[in-house]
């Protein structure tokens, strides 16, 4: 390598190079010490939430009124990618969804686009719109959350409880926010009988009048004086239940006390809230969340060493149970990670001392460390965190590392065998390797672009991958050129005189030389062995992620589409009886009307709605989770008929949902819903094919009160007098609110219960009339009974039904959409023009993080051959090393094959990596080819002699992989990576030494050189 040589530098400055190892491995340790420990790394949410309301609108209404004018201007968001919206009547909320291309920085700045153009806009929608409300906040991971029981102590006491454990909590340095769970609002009820009213001829009106007056926050003004400011108070105000009964309305000429004629009571609200209990117990829950870059662990700490304090001043009875506890299971994964990582550790420098011997070994050996502590600054610089995929990324790295180590000794040990000095071996190994070395860690580096670039949510979340093991190869190089020879120098020995090659050595050479005579038999053969792993591919199963290997269970319950939250809460009542006697169940926590909390970070949240229930079911173990899931399989069918349940792991990577989804749109709801009827029936007869469902179909009961108008403005009515009346007796109305310490309850007038649920009672409601009389409803409208879809979903635009299914166990998503492709297209091909069908779920979602990191393959070849060519600067030497490249496919197959692994997501990503893999050995060993050419050899000598002297590097670097990968290789997540890298390399490592020789020697016809030791050359084959 040209330039100064860094190694005889290191050599002539020994004390400072020395200082510098000391200073690098403390601010290692340091560096490790202070790095933020997580389950997940973390990545942007390119969602937001935009929500509207309108009391008393319509589904009709709602979605030409509010959901369309909203989707209009969403639509012109810049980077937008699709826009999804769910529209129930008087409520719409949208998901704006940005391209997974959107840089993370920019997506702040487009939300408040997004906040700006709504706001433009706002003056466009109808009068009585609330809002729209915006929601980012998606990122957010509760990762530890305790759920407060109480017996004996009301919802109030409790919520009590839980507010001051929050404040306390959120002084904890790392905790951005605490959320509080399954909290009731309490209301006071006025409740009220239409005939008393009537009969008073009271309206219910001047009631609620004189309520909002006495109860009124109004100024007073206030006394200045020469001395003082004296503020003026009027009394009146509301502070307790009796205030109200207190209150005395004007009727006529006479004054009635509010006492007489209604009840008024203290109670919760009521439709209930979404509830939350921790085992089958009603609770309230705290679910705690990180800041950004904080320790998981050391925030597990804090808040256990807070709740012990706060639960010593608990009065008995309220009991706190942690739910979900993230520190554990980071401490837990990154204490096997760990273990993994030092059983690496340990392999490696096994292999290095066994193969090379103790000092030169143990010169290796050292290099690890060295190189870990240069990584780990430059982490904590990058912000990159202790988590699954670092972790895994330092063990993938960690094979890689030693390789310049190895190449740096094994030069050092053949020229001091040659009678040089220490000094002067080391120049020589900077002066023959440093650049191929270079070269080759940018090569392999190359390898990891589609991981670092790839402009997706799963590129971002393995991110990680490229950053480590990029900022560990570099750290490698630098360890292998300055601290390694010196090292070397004190550690290496002075070898004996060369002694003749040993058995395997001998063998190996035989075989290469058979191999270059034999050279076309010997290319015929991989060739068509490269042809045979591209025809088994497609017998290797399809993955996205795989599911966690954590114990717990997701089990959503979702009852039609119209069914209240009481009766959500009496379903899932009744699973809690089923999960309290199952043997398997460690505990459980139940949200009813709402999704679980995303206490998991690739969690997929659902949506708060009355029919919808999830909970969180923990395993013993995870044998006792597969028993457990196939229990409840069975009871949800036979139990639960009318719910559409799932039970699934934990997922890992993007959250998807449903693994097959097919999303059928069109203008027409009617066309859409017996499409989506047909597309249904059809996929149904696969038998991979389990609890098909829609996201949206069977209408709901209404009823449609149709007002004779002309009779009712004889009378002095209209609608929305009307309308009033029915809103403040069934639902009741919001009149004022009670100031009661940090709460405000809302005073609620209404009807008595068994006037609120009759419709015979309805059309007998008193309305009253402007000159004080009243008459029933009865006389001016009629009640009909009618159907109305409770929600409808729609994606950009158009009304979009979703067929929704499982498959069955052993049986990947990928290979059921693509057997049922046909299926789908004759499907397709019936519907009229304007309405399709696309294919959602984890192929889409697999197909675009794909199709995200093959965008970046082009680039990656562009740099790879870029730096070869620097380093080869010659088209055949590039060909030759190119040519070696894609024949790693061989092994990969084969070891995923026999393995039974399944070539998912970063499976894809080992197997780019590993490009760069073999492109590092068959550059170094062409770029050793023509060293020996230059040195004045034949072609056929200088392969030989070539293949020798890199076969001990070679080989040693694969083995210290393959073996290195062992650790992870059982892991869920890592493992059929790793069986594609080692089976890959190992295969890689045998056609770099023999197939590529051979093609060299075919490349340039060169004939086998005599010696007379050896006897005559052989005629080539």
């Amino acid at each position: 390598m040209s330039g100064p040589n860094l190694s005889a530098w290191a050599l002539r400055h020994r004390s400072f190079v020395l200082y510098l190892m000391i200073a690098v491995t403390l601010a290692g340790l340091l560096s490790y010490i202070r790095l933020g420990r997580n389950e997940d790394p973390a990545f942007t949410f390119r969602a937001m939430v935009v929500e509207a309301a309108w009391p008393g609108a319509t589904l009709a209404d709602t979605l030409d009124q509010i959901t369309d004018r909203l989707e209009r201007t969403l639509k012109e968001v810049p980077s937008l990618d699709f826009l999804r919206s769910t529209t129930v009547p008087g409520r719409t909320t949208i998901f704006v969804n940005l391209k997974g291309s959107t840089p993370p920085g920019k997506v702040p700045d487009i939300w408040y686009e997004v906040r700006k153009r709504v706001a433009d806009m706002r003056h466009t929608l109808p009068a009585g719109v609330v809002g729209p409300g915006f929601n980012d906040d998606f990122g957010d991971t509760f990762g530890i959350i305790y759920g407060l029981t109480a017996d004996g102590f009301t919802q109030r006491e409790l919520r009590d409880r839980a507010e001051a454990i929050r404040k306390r909590l959120l002084a904890i340095p790392d905790v951005s926010k605490v959320e509080i769970l399954g909290a009731q609002d309490e209301r006071v009820f006025i409740e009220f009988s239409t005939a008393t009213l009537a009969g008073l001829g009271l309206d219910r009106s001047a009631i609620i009048q004189a309520l909002r007056a006495q109860n009124a926050v109004s100024p007073a003004g206030a006394i200045q004086t020469g001395d003082e400011t004296i503020v003026l108070r009027v009394s009146g105000a509301f502070e307790s239940e009796l205030d109200i009964l207190d209150v005395n309305i004007a009727a006529g000429n006479r004054l009635v006390r509010l006492r007489d004629i209604v009840t008024v009571r203290r109670g919760l609200a009521d439709p209930p809230q979404p509830m939350f209990r921790v085992s089958g117990t009603p609770a309230v829950g705290l679910a705690i969340a990180m800041r950004e870059g904080g320790d998981i662990l050391a925030l597990g700490r804090d808040v256990k060493r807070l709740m012990a304090e706060i639960t010593t001043d608990l009065p008995i009875g309220i009991e706190p149970v942690l739910v979900a506890d993230q520190s554990a299971v980071v401490d837990t994964a990154i204490g096997e990670f760990m273990e993994s990582l030092w059983q690496a550790i340990v392999i490696i420098m096994a292999v290095s001392i066994v193969s090379l011997g103790v000092r030169a070994g143990a010169v290796v050996a050292l290099s690890i460390p060295l190189t870990l502590a240069l990584v780990f600054p430059v982490m904590e610089l990058i912000s990159v965190d202790l988590q699954r995929i670092s972790l895994g990324a330092l063990i993938i790295a960690l094979t890689l590392l030693v390789d310049d180590a190895m190449s740096t000794i094994d030069a050092m040990s053949m020229k001091l065998a040659e009678g040089a000095t220490k000094a002067e071996s080391a120049a020589f190994a900077y002066r023959t390797l440093a650049m191929p070395m270079l070269t080759g860690s940018f090569v392999t580096l190359a390898g990891f672009i589609p991981i670092g670039f790839a402009r997706s949510s799963a590129g971002e979340y393995t991110f990680s991958i490229f950053a480590v093991v990029s900022v560990a190869l570099i750290a490698s190089w630098v360890v292998a050129v300055l601290f390694t020879p010196l090292v070397g120098v004190a550690l290496l020995p002075t070898p004996k005189a060369a002694t003749e090659p040993g058995r395997l050595v001998r063998i190996f050479r035989a075989g290469l030389v058979g191999a270059m005579r034999h050279r076309w038999t010997t290319i015929g053969v991989t060739l068509a062995c490269f042809a045979a792993s591209i025809a088994a591919l497609p017998l290797i199963p399809r993955q996205f992620f795989p599911s966690s290997d954590r114990p717990e269970l997701l089990v959503d319950l979702r009852l039609p589409q119209n069914a209240s939250i009481h009766a959500s809460a009496d379903a899932s009542a009744r699973l809690d009886a089923i999960l309290a006697a199952d043997p398997d169940v460690a505990h459980w926590s139940t949200y009813v009307g709402r999704g679980v909390i995303r206490f998991y970070l690739p969690l997929d949240v659902q949506l708060r709605n009355d029919f919808f229930s999830q909970l969180v079911v923990v395993a013993k173990d995870v044998p006792g989770r597969e028993r457990l899931r196939e229990r409840l399989s069975k009871v949800l069918a036979e139990e639960f008929p009318s719910a559409v349940s799932r039970i699934v792991p934990l997922e890992l990577g993007p959250p998807v949902g449903w693994p097959v989804q097919y999303r059928v749109s069109g203008p027409d709801l009617g066309a859409v819903r017996d499409a989506a009827m047909r597309l249904a029936t059809t996929i149904a007869a696969d038998p991979r094919v389990r609890q098909i469902n829609f996201d949206w179909m069977e209408p709901a009961r209404e009823v449609r009160m149709r007002v004779d108008q002309d009779q009712a403005r004889l009378l002095g009515l209209g609608s929305e007098q009307i309308a009033g009346v029915l809103a403040s007796i069934v639902s009741g109305n919001v009149v004022t609110q009670m100031r009661d310490g940090i709460h405000l309850v809302d005073v609620v007038v209404r009807a008595t219960d068994e006037q609120r649920v009759s419709l015979d009672t309805l059309r007998n409601l008193q309305v009253a009339l402007p000159n004080g009389r009243t008459v029933p409803i009865g006389q001016l409208a009629v009640l009909e009974e009618a159907q109305e879809y409770p929600l409808i979903w729609r994606r950009d635009g158009l009304p979009t039904l979703t067929v929704q299914a499982d498959v069955a166990a052993g049986v990947s998503p990928e290979a059921v959409v693509a057997g049922l492709a046909a299926t789908v297209g004759r499907v397709q091909g019936g519907l009229p023009s304007g309405y399709r069908i696309a294919t959602g779920g984890t192929v889409e979602e697999s197909a675009r993080s794909q199709a995200s990191v093959f965008a970046v393959v082009p680039a990656m070849l562009f740099v790879t051959v870029t730096i070869l060519m620097i380093q080869l600067q010659s088209f055949s030497r590039l060909a030759l090393v190119l040519s070696v490249v894609p024949l790693g496919l061989i092994g990969i197959v084969a070891a995923l094959l026999v393995a039974g692994k399944p070539l998912g997501f970063v499976a894809i990503l080992g197997i780019l990596a590993l490009m760069g893999m073999i492109a590092r050995n068959a550059v170094i060993l062409i770029d050793q080819i023509e060293t020996e050419r230059g040195e004045g050899k034949s072609i056929w000598d200088a392969v030989i002699a070539a293949s020798l002297s890199r076969l001990r590097p070679i080989v040693l670097t694969a083995i210290s992989t393959v073996l290195g990968m062992i650790p992870i290789a059982a892991t869920i997540f890592w493992g059929p990576m790793a069986y594609a890298i080692m089976g890959g390399l190992l295969v890689a490592t045998v056609l770099t030494l023999i197939f590529l020789p051979a093609l060299y020697v075919a490349a340039f016809r060169a004939e086998e050189t005599a010696h007379p030791e050896a006897g005559p050359p052989r005629p080539a084959g």
